[in-house]
């Protein structure tokens, strides 16, 4: 059995580490907050392009447009989210096992520190890195998604893919491969976003549509905008994955130390027990040797 001291030393150190996990949990739930409002607020918006253009895609069936064109698939453009910290369970490892499947040649981009140094580890193709901040605007996303759409459109890559965990729930988050171009089939692709968004796919518009100035126009400036914000709502979704992940980890931890210290307590009361006990046999004997 440990020495009383040991174990004094331990539960020290326990209580410590307990008090560090519950104040990592308390700002883990403020910022999960604060990203899962962004990320549902975000979705009405999101939902209603994809409305839009579900509702468009039909009608422009003898528009060519280069986000549309199925092409050969020779060099894959990946997109990898993933956090800049860790002490988030098992939701950079996830998304990590998805990486190691792809087999094919492929491009990646990472947002994300973890990311980028697990691809630059495994010696993976990493084109850039991009970190962005607690705030997230828009313009931090932005860059990332406009060097990927100009290397597909130079033929650089044939995909643009996301890698991300998608937020289900406080306790959930699903590791996903979500492609973003080519949209060879607008509407069913468009209509599988709504649906998962939360709304159920609706394209079905009989109304007769003018277009001002020309189809061809509006496309150049709906599709590309489209793209930017579908992949700014998936790092939204991933952040507030990464702080729920982090805030569930973290309380899981503070259990567990809260748990240990319990089981400390009680082996120190039965070493100091055990040491009482073993000092008043010696004083018993030694009064009976005297006597």
């Amino acid at each position: 059995m440990a020495s009383t001291r040991d174990i004094r030393r331990r539960i020290k150190s326990v209580k410590n580490t307990r008090q560090i996990t519950k104040a990592m949990e308390l700002v883990a739930a403020s910022k999960m907050k604060k990203a899962q409002q962004a990320a549902l607020a975000g979705n009405p918006y999101a939902q209603l392009l994809a409305r839009m253009l579900a509702r468009l895609a039909p009608r422009l069936t003898e528009v060519q447009h280069p986000f549309l064109n199925q092409r050969e698939i020779k060099t894959r453009g990946i997109l990898l989210l993933t956090t800049d910290k860790g002490l988030c369970g098992p939701l950079n490892a996830n998304l990590f096992k998805l990486v190691l499947e792809v087999k094919t040649p492929a491009k990646f981009y990472a947002i994300g520190r973890k990311g980028s140094q697990f691809l630059a580890r495994t010696k993976r193709d990493l084109v850039a890195d991009f970190s962005v901040s607690d705030r997230l605007a828009f313009s931090e996303v932005k860059p990332a998604v406009e060097l990927m759409v100009k290397a597909y459109l130079d033929g650089e890559i044939d995909t643009i893919e996301v890698i991300y965990p998608r937020f289900k729930n406080t306790l959930v988050q699903e590791p996903q491969v979500r492609p973003v171009l080519p949209l060879a089939n607008l509407a069913s692709f468009l209509a599988a976003a709504q649906t998962e968004a939360g709304t159920p796919a609706d394209t079905n518009d009989d109304r007769d549509m003018l277009f001002e100035p020309s189809a061809n126009e509006v496309l150049e400036a709906l599709i590309p905008f489209y793209v930017n914000r579908h992949i700014y709502q998936l790092v939204l979704s991933a952040r507030a994955s990464e702080h729920s992940a982090r805030m569930v980890a973290m309380k899981t931890a503070k259990d567990n130390a809260t748990k240990l210290l319990g089981e400390l307590t009680l082996e120190y009361n039965k070493a100091r027990q055990a040491a009482i006990t073993a000092e008043i046999l010696e004083i018993a004997a030694a009064q009976f040797a005297t006597g």
